[in-house]
């Protein structure tokens, strides 16, 4: 840790605005950006757009040429120190002369970890960290859950009424929510490695589980999930179509028609319900950071039983659906007050004529 000054707030939040428009494209790689400066005057920056592709550092040199000598460098992360697709970027900033490195965060990445900043302190570069540390772990959640939990970061999507519904008793659901909500829902989609479904969804709703943006906004397409046991739905169902990758995880004991031109992979079943922590493992090692669970009641009661969602995202209607309606969550099957699930309320905000709120668990 070090004493940061105004000037290194203001050009790290700025790194951090940076980093963020690698939202949609950088996965599996964590978002970055870099910031090159004398004093308060930028003299390059950039951001991580895509995998493969020049890193933060790199781009902001560019930009810097000659004037990055004796410049402070604020990066997201901790500048890697190992040649993969590309190379170190703390010998990068080395080789350009600059004097001081502010980094909000170390990288857990194993080839990593700390030795970036061993790199950069070797060569006499002055090194600083923890700027603005929480909100670059924010930003990077999914690419952090990976890399040290194992498994991507989980989100489940509801639309609920204000009773507490999610579709009328006939499994109608179409559409609790409002237009604006059902667009807003895109820009998450956007941002996930996956977008995870369940095999009664596909057969009552006959989802896409596609990104639309409705604009020029690049993205990669994340790959669709569908969890289904016994292939119910492998010759079926819109989630084939359009150059969105799909992957079927069905039981082990499912015999396999011939025809099947679809992604597969196995995953043990127990009483009928799929080992949800197996299935994120096997997500974790296709570079997954972020998985975006769009499903029905039951599966998303299951992710919240084997307490494995770390965001809830609401889109709450000023609907009532009435008391024969599906509940939002079904198999939960909570007796006592003191066993009930607590959430904190992290964001709410009016989206169209809705409210979305997002949540994550206490603890």
């Amino acid at each position: 840790m070090s004493d940061f000054t105004a000037t290194d707030h203001l050009m790290m939040a700025r790194a951090l605005r940076l980093a963020e428009r690698g939202a949609f494209t950088a996965r599996p790689n964590p978002m970055v950006g870099c910031v090159i400066a004398h004093g308060d005057e930028v003299v390059g920056e950039g951001f991580h757009r895509r995998a493969g592709e020049a890193h933060a550092e790199v781009v902001a040199l560019e930009a810097a040429g000659e004037r990055a000598k004796g410049a402070t460098v604020y990066v997201t992360l901790e500048p890697c120190a190992h040649t993969g697709r590309t190379g170190p970027c703390a010998d990068a900033l080395a080789a350009a002369g600059v004097v001081r490195v502010v980094a909000a965060m170390r990288d857990p990445f194993p080839e990593v970890d700390g030795a970036g900043f061993d790199r950069l302190s070797a060569a006499g570069i002055e090194v600083a960290h923890g700027l603005m540390e929480a909100q670059a772990r924010h930003l990077n959640r999914g690419y952090l859950s990976r890399i040290v939990r194992g498994r991507p970061w989980v989100r489940v999507k509801l639309a609920t009424s204000i009773d507490g519904r999610s579709a009328l008793a006939s499994g109608e659901s179409k559409w609790i929510s409002c237009e604006a909500s059902r667009q807003d829902v895109q820009q998450w989609r956007a941002r996930a490695g996956a977008i995870v479904t369940g095999a009664g969804t596909v057969l009552a709703d006959d989802p896409s589980l596609t990104v639309r943006l409705g604009d020029d906004t690049p993205f990669e397409p994340p790959l669709r999930v569908v969890l289904d046991p016994g292939l119910a739905t492998i010759h079926r169902g819109r989630v084939r179509e359009g150059d969105a990758p799909t992957l079927y995880v069905h039981a082990p004991q499912t015999k396999l028609t011939r025809g099947i031109s679809a992604q597969l992979a196995v995953v043990e079943v127990d009483h009928g319900r799929f080992d949800l922590n197996a299935v994120l493992k096997l997500l974790a090692g296709r570079g997954i950071n972020e998985v975006h669970v769009e499903a029905g009641a039951t599966l998303a009661a299951a992710f919240m039983d084997a307490g494995l969602v770390d965001e809830l995202l609401l889109y709450v209607a000023p609907v009532l659906l009435g008391s024969k309606a599906r509940p939002l969550f079904d198999g939960l099957n909570i007796e006592h007050m003191a066993d009930r699930m607590q959430m904190e309320i992290v964001d709410s905000r009016v989206i169209g004529g809705d409210i979305r709120v997002l949540l994550q668990p206490r603890g």
